[in-house]
């Protein structure tokens, strides 16, 4: 049993406690009783002896000698056993009672001093049973005490319980409302799809009735301006009265339809040969008839306009530039041993002052460009493959790559090591470009597939598989242009999921770039040809050309 000193572990049970402490008073009762049990005999026959002794000193003093020595002879034959033949005398009795009285007196100091020390025992085993009294008592309060704690804490695992069944309706119940508005969610983005493709629908008949009505206002024009030069060339007209006519009429419709430039006719070659003197009326037959073809080629030519996939009757056209000659650049205005392998890519920051290269050799640096020269201005590490396309965002704070190992990434000006991976391509991704806002962006792989990306989950929002090799991409408001290896460019509707529009290119596409008003094309193709397309009519209005110029990458 542990002593008085020892701790109370609150946490063990009272029942054991208990237990314990009646079996330690036990087995103390029986100890201390089986001591009593031995005393209390010695103690009696002591008391015993006292009593007899007592009683024979005072016959010995009250009877004569004779009495007493023949009561000794008595005595001593009864406790010697001898007969009456062998008494001895009285004052060898009286040395053998003096004797035994004092092996009495022995034993009553024996027996005293075993009455003393059982006693002090007692007073021990009394002052044990006090303390562990009192430790019974500390042990029943702790006993008490636990149990008002397990009471306390019954009390609260209840009421817990009933906070978790609580709560665990309150979570099943928004688990059925997560459900209940996942599925309603999915019937808004199936009704929303639907509302798309009709919507699409509906615009693709509504361009098609556009188109529609006006080939026939085309068609009706051009035979009525038909007819009336054939009555024009019919009749007979003073050579005088010519430039006149012409001038006001004719020149003047062909001033209303003609486009910005024409590969066969222009208006000024027109217009001097209408001007030219006329010797003869075979040369005015002659004239007039070429007047008719020009008219023609120009009603065809605005027929074909007609006819492009959602576009708009325009009444007039504005000019593009027309290349008149080209020719190689002489001199660079700076060279710099940039990277340490080959220079895949470039791009100008949004207000032309930065500059960013990309190379095999897995970097990108970034130069200042100083009054035409180029300064060092940070390397941005952590490319995972060769860097095939960079490009900013319309901010100019961060960067944008693409690289062989299969992904694209993100770069913030300022820090050089990469802000996030978008992964998801199976092959090279060959072009990564930011759409209008920073938090979008397309990327194109020899995978053929083309992606939209949310950057600021880093998730592909949407993923356009193509039958080719995509080798660039470049975004508009809600549209995306590819070039492709099969020689075409294709558009995409960000607000659809299917092609909207194809335009073939003699030769693979290798670059596109798209003009600040969105409204021309630029393309690049391994033919050694430039062609600037004009979106509004989603035809080719001008092809530059130049032998051992543009060679393939």
């Amino acid at each position: 049993m542990a002593g008085p000193g020892a701790p109370c572990d609150p946490c063990a049970p009272a029942a054991v406690w208990k237990r314990h402490i009646v079996r330690q008073l036990r087995h103390r009762d029986r100890t201390q009783k089986a001591l009593f049990l031995e005393l209390v005999p010695a103690y009696n026959n002591l008391l015993e002896k006292a009593e007899l002794l007592a009683k024979f000193s005072e016959k010995l003093k009250s009877e004569p000698k004779d009495t007493i020595s023949t009561r000794h002879e008595d005595w001593r034959e009864e406790v010697s056993g001898t007969g009456p033949d062998q008494v001895s005398s009285p004052a060898s009795l009286r040395v053998k009672w003096q004797q035994e009285k004092k092996g009495l007196q022995l034993v009553c100091g024996e027996m005293a001093y075993q009455v003393v020390k059982k006693s002090a025992a007692l007073d021990t085993l009394q002052s044990q049973l006090e303390e562990r009294q009192d430790r019974l008592e500390a042990l029943q309060a702790c006993v008490v005490q636990l149990q008002e704690a397990r009471a306390q804490q019954s009390r609260q695992l209840e009421e817990r319980q009933a906070e978790n069944a609580a709560q665990r309706e309150a979570y099943e119940t928004l688990l059925q409302q997560a459900a209940h508005q996942e599925a309603a969610l999915r019937r808004l983005q199936e009704e929303a799809r639907d509302l798309l493709e009709q919507l699409v629908q509906r615009k693709a008949r509504a361009a098609a009735e556009r188109n529609l009505r006006n080939e026939r206002r085309e068609r009706a024009n051009q035979a009525l301006v038909s007819q009336e030069l054939k009555k024009a060339a019919k009749r007979t007209v003073s050579i005088s009265e010519i430039p006149n006519t012409l001038e006001d009429g004719t020149k003047e419709e062909t001033v209303a339809l003609a486009p910005a430039a024409l590969p066969e006719f222009s208006e000024s070659e027109t217009c001097e040969k209408w001007k030219r003197p006329f010797r003869s009326a075979s040369a005015t037959s002659l004239t007039l008839s070429r007047c008719v073809d020009v008219v023609k080629g120009l009603l065809d030519f605005k027929k074909r306009r007609g006819h492009s996939v959602g576009g708009a009757p325009e009444q007039r056209y504005q000019s593009i530039p027309v290349c008149v000659s080209a020719q190689i650049p002489s001199q660079a205005q700076d060279v710099l041993d940039a990277h340490l392998s080959e220079v895949n890519a470039v791009c100008f920051g949004p207000n032309s002052s930065l500059l960013a290269t990309g190379g095999a050799d897995r970097l990108i640096h970034l130069w200042n460009v100083v009054g035409g020269r180029l300064e060092a201005n940070q390397t941005l590490e952590g490319a995972g493959g060769s860097v095939t396309s960079v490009d900013f965002d319309p901010s100019g704070s961060q960067v944008l790559a693409a690289t062989y190992n299969q992904a694209a990434q993100l770069w913030k000006v300022g820090e050089t090591q990469s802000k996030e991976t978008l992964s998801g391509h199976k092959d090279k991704v060959t072009a990564a470009k930011f759409k209008l806002t920073r938090h979008q962006a397309v990327t194109g792989s020899r995978d053929r597939t083309v992606k939209e990306w949310d950057l600021g989950r880093a998730y592909c929002s949407r993923t356009i598989n193509v039958l080719s090799y995509c080798n660039d991409v470049v975004c508009g408001d809600h549209i995306i242009i590819s070039g492709h290896n099969d020689q075409k460019i294709r558009f995409w509707d960000s607000r659809g999921p299917h092609c909207i529009q194809v335009i073939p290119v003699q030769g693979r596409v290798t670059s596109l770039h798209l003009s600040y008003d969105q409204l021309h094309l630029l393309s690049c193709s391994r033919d050694n040809t430039l062609k600037a397309i004009d979106l509004r009519i989603s035809n080719i209005r001008q092809v530059f050309r130049l032998e051992h110029w543009l060679q393939p990458v």
